[in-house]
C-alpha cells in the first residue's frame, strides 16, 4: 500500500510515549523527586506527558521527546511553583511609597530585629522586670510618647484601623463631626463614610467641599457629639476658593463642648521634612502641640517602618481604646513590634537619619546623583537590549507616594528605552512584560513613548544588570 501523501505514517503516535514509571527513572526526575518530593515529581511528570500528549493530538509534534527532556520539563514545572509569590522587584517606577511594591523599605536595624523575633521566643507579653503578664504595646509606647510629645500611645496594625478603633471606641452609636472636604476615599475603596458608619458612629456632615468655617462645627455640636474628626488630605488638595478650619482653632471649639477632637493624619510623619530638601507635611508633635485629643498616622509610609497604625493622645482616652475588645483584633504581632522598636529608636538620632533609614534615603538623593548613575548603566543595558532598542538618560520626576504630598515632585533621572524604528506601543508592552518575568522582576512605567526606569530606588545597580542579563532566558 502506498504511503499517504500527508505523511501521516511519519508522525508519532500516542503509544510511543514514554511511561511515567520510565521517565521517573531519568536523572532530572530523580533529583526532582529528592528536591521536591517523589508525590509532586510524579504529579509533574504526568503533566508533562498530558502537555506532550495534547500537542501529539493536535498535530503540533513532528517528533516525541525523550524521557530526559520530559523530566526536565517537570523539573522546570516544579521550580517555577516552588518560587515565592511574594517576590523581590527592582522598584523604578519613581514612586518611592509605591502600595502595591509593599511601600516602605525597612532599615537595617529593623531587619535585624524582626529577623531575631522570628528566630527565638521573645518577652513580648512578658515583663522581665516582675515575672508576670506584660503588654506588647510597652516596648514602643516609651518611644512614641518622646518622639511626639503624648502622653501615651498604642499601636495597631495600619492606620485604617488605627481610625476604625478610635471612631468605635469614643463615637460608637454617638455622631461624628467631620467637614465635607474631608470626607476622603483612599486606595481599595476605603470611604470614611463607610467606616464611620461600620464604628457604630453617626456621620454628621459639615460645611461645604471647598469650604468650612468654625460657625459650622459650633452650630451642630451636642449632647449627642462623641467627637470631632480632622482629616488630613494628605492624597488630595482642594485648590482655589477654600477655607477649613486649622486644628488649632478647632481643638478649642470641640474643647469648650468637652468633646474630644481627632485629627488623622494619614500618612503621618515624626520629622520635619523641609529640613530634608522636601516638601513641609504636618508632623505628629505639631498636631498633638495644637491640641489634638487623639492622633492617628501610618508606620510605613513617611514613617519608614513596617505596616502599623498608630494612636497618640491623651492618657484617659488611650485608656478607653485599649480596653476595647476589637483592640486584640487589631494588634501587631512580634515581628513588627521589633522592627518598629528598631526604627523609631533610628528617630532618636536625627543627624544620620536620611542615611540610616532607607526612605528618607531615597527620597532625598539628588537628580544629579541619579543622572550619574544612568550613565554607568545606560551602555550595558543597551547591550543587553540589542539593536532593536535605544536606551538614553532622561530627566523625570518622581512621586513620594502611597497618598503623601501628592502635588510634590522630585527631579529624577531614567533610563528612557524606545524601540530603535520609532514608537512602538506593543514592543514597548512586550519589553516591560519580559521585564516583569525576569529572576528579580524589574517594574518600570511606559510614558512618552518610553518605558522609563526611574532610578531613584536603584541601590543595587550590579544586582539589577545580573538581573537585565537573564533577559534572554527569562521564562
Amino acid at each position: 500500500m502506498d504511503a499517504p501523501a500527508d505523511g501521516s505514517l511519519d508522525r508519532p503516535s500516542l503509544r510511543d510515549l514514554p511511561s511515567v514509571d520510565l521517565v521517573l527513572k531519568t536523572p532530572a526526575a530523580r533529583l526532582a523527586a529528592e528536591r521536591f518530593g517523589r508525590a509532586a515529581a510524579t504529579g509533574a511528570v504526568r503533566a508533562a506527558l498530558e502537555e506532550v500528549r495534547r500537542f501529539l493530538l493536535a498535530g503540533q509534534l513532528a517528533s516525541l521527546p525523550s524521557p530526559d527532556h520530559v523530566a526536565l520539563a517537570a523539573g522546570d514545572a516544579l521550580a517555577r511553583a516552588a518560587r515565592g509569590r511574594l517576590r523581590p522587584v527592582f522598584n523604578l517606577t519613581g514612586t518611592v511609597l509605591h502600595t502595591n511594591l509593599g511601600r516602605a523599605l525597612l532599615a537595617e536595624e529593623a531587619v535585624e530585629a524582626a529577623t531575631a523575633a522570628m528566630r527565638a521566643a521573645v518577652a513580648l507579653e512578658f515583663d522581665l522586670d516582675t515575672g508576670r503578664r506584660g503588654e506588647r504595646d510597652d516596648h514602643v509606647r516609651d518611644l512614641l510618647v518622646e518622639l511626639t510629645g503624648a502622653e501615651d500611645a498604642t499601636v495597631v496594625n495600619n492606620n485604617a484601623a488605627a481610625v476604625l478603633l478610635v471612631l468605635n471606641t469614643l463615637g460608637l452609636g454617638r455622631e461624628a463631626i467631620v467637614s465635607r472636604g474631608e470626607l476622603i476615599e483612599i486606595g481599595g475603596a476605603f470611604r470614611m463614610p463607610d467606616i464611620m458608619a461600620r464604628a457604630g458612629v453617626k456621620l454628621v456632615e459639615v460645611g461645604t467641599t471647598n469650604r468650612t468655617h468654625p460657625k459650622d462645627y459650633a452650630g451642630v455640636l451636642s449632647s449627642e457629639t462623641g467627637l470631632v474628626l480632622k482629616v488630613h488630605t494628605s492624597n488630595y488638595r482642594i485648590e482655589g476658593f477654600t477655607s477649613e478650619v486649622g486644628a488649632r482653632e478647632l481643638a478649642e471649639i470641640a474643647g469648650e463642648r468637652g468633646v474630644p477632637l481627632v485629627n488623622d493624619l494619614g500618612s503621618g510623619t515624626l520629622v520635619d521634612l523641609s529640613r530634608l530638601g522636601l516638601a513641609h507635611e504636618p508632623t505628629v508633635r505639631e498636631a498633638v502641640t495644637e491640641g489634638a485629643d487623639i492622633v492617628t498616622f501610618s508606620g510605613d509610609k513617611l514613617l519608614g517602618g513596617p505596616q502599623t497604625g498608630f494612636i497618640v493622645g491623651r492618657a484617659d482616652l488611650i485608656a478607653r481604646i485599649n480596653r476595647n475588645p476589637m483592640k486584640r483584633a487589631l494588634r501587631v504581632d512580634k515581628i513588627r513590634l521589633a522592627a518598629l522598636e528598631a526604627t523609631l529608636r533610628l528617630y532618636r538620632d536625627p543627624e544620620r537619619l536620611a542615611q540610616r533609614l532607607p526612605t528618607l534615603r531615597l527620597l532625598t538623593r539628588t537628580r544629579e546623583e541619579l543622572a550619574a548613575l544612568g550613565a554607568a548603566l545606560a551602555g550595558p543595558v543597551a547591550q543587553v537590549l540589542g539593536a532593536d532598542f535605544s536606551v538614553e538618560v532622561a530627566d523625570c520626576a518622581s512621586q513620594i507616594g502611597s497618598g503623601a504630598l501628592p502635588l510634590e515632585t522630585l527631579p529624577s533621572a531614567a533610563l528612557a528605552i524606545r524601540p530603535a524604528g520609532g514608537a512602538s506601543g506593543g514592543l514597548l508592552n512586550g519589553l516591560a512584560a519580559a521585564l516583569r518575568a525576569l529572576p528579580v522582576p524589574v517594574i518600570g512605567r511606559i510614558a512618552e513613548g518610553a518605558l522609563l526606569l526611574d532610578l531613584r530606588c536603584l541601590e543595587d545597580p550590579d544586582g539589577f544588570l545580573a538581573s537585565l542579563g537573564a533577559l534572554g532566558t527569562a521564562p
